[in-house]
């Protein structure tokens, strides 16, 4: 028995259950990958100032849930909490959006870190998927990853999610609402930290899941009754679009997100069947970000979504995926010549991509059997030595449970043809 464990708030992802998160993947990037986002992958920790400066150093991403952590040359570093700012910072050091054609399209796939008090559903080590699409302002782009990203839920059967949208405004409506919330937010009976974050971002007060704050928030200003032409007609083009391709939203004034870099366009994938933590993924437009990190002005747009949220999703719904067998053909040789033999075939198997396995480690055939079973295989080869004396292996079929004799050289067009 090991004396170690799985640190607090993380998890092991083991078989048969890592078969959903690998599938959950799949459905996620799939529709990513026949819209032009390329593959990203970048390192597990950046400089703390990237997440400082982009994320936002009010927000609790920063101040409270970040691994960071000096190296030995000095250097200040932090386990990625998320995935936007690192993306953005490899894309402008490989000078993607000097090549011609933006905006850039990018999605990625990873392990993140926040150290948050463990519970269901949220964990200090995450898994996600997300998309960036970098360098271009248009309300079609936006319409294009929610739609992406709803097409990939509804792929893996979820239906009980719902999307929640709202404009942040930009740089020229946002200072006035800014102004108007403050004064509002000054008046209430807040604790010393909440009070510094109205400062700061008091954006990020709208965000607290605290009730004695909602119940404060009533007849807060909102910032839809602030925007200006130009940012209330983008998003009116973001609605229209998502209406036009028959994807449901709920317009939620008060939806801000975690992140200090979000502007004009965010949005929310809630599913209420997971409790407290219903968030699975969420994004938004984020067009000040690459100059907060000391890039050009590059307008983006990107979003992620929350891989074990979303198995919890689906387990909410009882949602079954329809997972292929790790197996196809499981072999069971009875003797030397019999596991050189079948050795031999189950490689020629895996080349022309039948999933194959074998015996390992001088079973009986009772054991190999139950191995078989196991295993999940629809055939197995069995063969020993009067089998081979004849050429010939037992093919059985684990399903029905007939068995037949099929010439040795033959064994692979056989499974072909039979397993289409």
């Amino acid at each position: 028995m090991s004396t170690f464990k799985a640190p607090k708030g993380t998890y092991d992802l083991i078989p048969p259950d890592s078969a959903k998160y690998l599938a959950v993947r799949e459905a996620i990037a799939a529709p990513l990958r026949n819209s032009g986002y390329g593959y990203i992958e970048t390192p597990g920790f950046e400089n703390v100032e990237l997440f400082a400066r982009g994320v936002g150093e009010s927000t609790d991403i920063v101040t409270k849930e970040m691994y960071a952590f000096e190296t030995k040359g000095g250097d200040r570093l932090a386990l990625r909490p998320e995935g936007t700012a690192s993306v953005l910072r490899a894309a402008l050091e490989a000078n993607l959006h000097k090549a011609g054609n933006l905006p850039v399209k990018l999605w990625y796939s990873g392990s993140y870190y926040r150290y948050e008090r463990p519970q269901k559903g949220r964990y200090r080590h995450f898994s996600q998927v997300g998309a960036e699409a970098i360098g271009a302002e248009d309300p079609f782009l936006d319409a294009e990853l929610i739609i992406l990203a709803d097409q990939a839920y509804r792929s893996l059967g979820l239906r009980e999610f719902r999307i929640l949208l709202n404009s942040l405004g930009d740089k020229e409506c946002r200072p006035v609402y800014r102004a108007a919330l403050q004064d509002f937010l000054r008046g209430l009976d807040l604790d010393d930290d909440t009070r510094a974050r109205i400062e700061i971002n008091p954006l990020r007060v709208l965000d607290d899941k605290r009730e004695s704050v909602q119940k404060q928030l009533t007849g807060v200003p909102l910032l839809r009754d602030y925007l200006c032409d130009a940012c209330k007609a983008y998003h009116e083009d973001v609605r229209s679009l998502l209406e036009t391709h028959g994807v449901a939203f709920e317009d939620d004034a008060k939806l801000v997100r975690g992140l200090d870099y979000y502007t004009r366009t965010t949005f929310e994938f809630v599913h209420d069947g997971l409790g407290s933590q219903s968030a699975v993924g969420g994004g938004g437009r984020y067009d000040g970000l690459s100059e907060m990190i000391g890039g050009p002005a590059l307008p983006s747009v990107g979003w992620a979504l929350g891989v074990d949220r979303t198995v919890l999703a689906l387990e909410a719904e009882g949602i079954e995926l329809q997972l292929p067998s790790t197996t196809s053909v499981f072999a069971v040789p009875l003797g030397e010549e019999a596991r050189r033999v079948l050795f031999a075939k189950v490689s020629e198997l895996r080349k022309v991509g039948i999933a194959a396995d074998f015996t390992y480690g001088h079973k009986g055939l009772k054991a190999a059997m139950k191995a078989a079973n196991r295993s999940g295989a629809r055939f197995a080869l069995v063969a020993g030595e009067r089998d081979l004396a004849d050429s010939v292996v037992q093919l059985k079929d684990m399903e029905s449970g007939e068995q037949t004799a099929i010439a040795v050289n033959e064994i692979v067009a056989e499974l072909e043809s039979r397993l289409g």
